[in-house]
């Protein structure tokens, strides 16, 4: 039994890939999908420029920082 667990590669790295790519993907759908609405939000209404753009921001920032954490756990997972 030891031998077959010793003959299966360690998938760590690949598994770090695929989780740091997911995480880039979903990063950038989810920011794309938040500049286009806040620039169809403002051509709407350009009084309200300035409060979206803030708002625009600070969700911006909350999605890299998942984004960020997620490649971090990536890295952990690398270094197992």
């Amino acid at each position: 039994m030891e031998q077959i667990v010793q003959q299966i590669p360690h998938f760590g790295p690949i598994g770090a890939g695929f989780c740091a790519g997911i995480a880039v993907v979903g990063a950038g759908l989810g920011i794309g999908k938040l500049a286009a609405s806040a620039l169809e939000g403002m051509a709407r209404q350009p009084e309200a420029a300035g409060n979206l753009r803030s708002t625009m921001l600070i969700a911006a920032a909350l999605i890299e920082g998942v984004a960020f954490f997620a490649e971090v756990i990536a890295l952990m997972m690398m270094g197992q």
